[in-house]
């Protein structure tokens, strides 16, 4: 999951960008309006968690007149029910200052099934089987533990079972912009992942192309 973080104050967006990464999720992080328009009109997001009062203007009128294609939370420290109120109607949550981050992370996650990416129903290959939901993973009767990537990284897998998938995608699908696509972090993170999952091998390698998942 991406998610695009909008806050002027720097202090918060590290604090926010830090939770929700270290939560798992891939994370883009501006400091105004304009830096959202175009971090927008480049990536496609899961979730976009908009301070709502910023030096460049308000956000939910932004959100009103852009129509962000994405689910949206608002962090304010407008706490009125007519604020409340209003940010309901223009967003699809609404989380007041100050507050606690697992409390965020876990309102993204929510907000994140909202969009297409997210599936409702398992993800399945042979005797592996995705909650997506639930943040589960077993093959056969067994439950593993995935770190936040690896259950990414498989999750983006098991999305795109029918093609192969390139190192780029998935660099760009899990993780963000500070990563340089020469790192290595995706190697250490399918070689983890392919431990977990143990054999019959899952996830298989395409020389030259990329990754795709096979029933074991």
């Amino acid at each position: 999951m991406r998610i695009l973080v909008i806050e002027d104050d720097a202090d918060l967006r590290l604090a926010v960008s830090s939770a929700l990464r270290g939560a798992g999720f891939a994370v883009d992080a501006v400091a105004d309006l304009p830096a959202a328009d175009e971090a927008l009109a480049v990536n496609a997001y899961d979730c976009a968690v908009f301070d709502r009062m910023l030096p460049s203007g308000d956000a939910l009128g932004y959100v009103r007149a852009r129509r962000v294609p994405a689910p949206v939370l608002f962090l304010t420290a407008l706490d009125s029910i007519a604020h409340r109120v209003e940010g309901l109607e223009h967003g699809d949550d609404y989380l007041v200052k100050p507050f606690a981050l697992d409390e965020l992370i876990a309102r993204v996650r929510t907000l994140c099934r909202l969009g297409p990416t997210m599936a409702h129903v398992p993800l399945r290959c042979g005797d592996l089987e995705m909650d997506v939901a639930r943040h589960q993973v077993r093959r056969g009767a067994v439950l593993l533990g995935l770190t936040g990537k690896e259950f990414a990284v498989l999750e983006h897998l098991l999305a795109h079972q029918d093609r192969v998938v390139t190192r780029d995608e998935l660099l760009a699908g899990v993780w963000d912009a500070l990563v340089r696509p020469e790192s290595n972090v995706l190697d250490v993170t399918l070689s983890s992942l392919r431990r977990k999952l143990g054999d019959p091998p899952v996830i298989h390698t395409v020389p030259r192309v990329g990754y795709r998942v096979l029933p074991g």
